[in-house]
């Protein structure tokens, strides 16, 4: 799909309030609504438009830990490879896992409620993974910026 300008603003315009309408968009980006529904429907067709979600305020929602986890598995064939990605599907509390180069094997970005939280969830589920061979943890002190999406410049 070829992506113009008048996509790039759309794209944007919805990376930052994915609920608005084709009417507000129609006004950012300079285009009728119609025109923006259909240029939104081909971008979602595309896959270039994942999908929408809210996002919330962990803190508030009394999610008031979050650590950088790093991993390091005991042997790396295709076996633990998936065994440890569905370690990491079924756990809601890793909000994002990545698969990285360097000193860690992975990198979890965990929330949890609390401290005692984290511990319970370390101790009693990613320590004891067969396949894990080193934990080491980084408490998230202050979130400096937490943007996600894409820069589209």
């Amino acid at each position: 799909m070829r992506i113009d300008d008048f996509d790039l603003a759309l794209l944007r315009a919805l990376q930052s309030d994915g609920a608005m309408t084709n009417a507000a968009l129609a006004e950012v980006v300079n285009l009728s609504a119609s025109q923006c529904s259909r240029r939104r429907a081909a971008l979602e067709e595309a896959g270039l438009i994942a999908g929408y979600a809210a996002r919330l305020d962990a803190g508030k929602l009394g999610y008031g830990l979050r650590a950088i986890t790093r991993v390091n598995l005991r042997s790396h064939g295709q076996g633990a490879e998936a065994e440890f990605s569905r370690f990491i599907t079924i756990h809601d509390q890793i909000r994002a896992a990545f698969s990285v180069s360097g000193d860690a094997d992975y990198v979890l970005d965990i929330h949890v409620r609390d401290l005692e939280s984290y511990a319970e969830f370390i101790h009693q589920h990613l320590l004891p993974h067969p396949h894990v061979a080193q934990v080491r943890s980084e408490i998230v002190l202050k979130t400096l910026k937490d943007q996600g999406g894409v820069a589209l410049g």
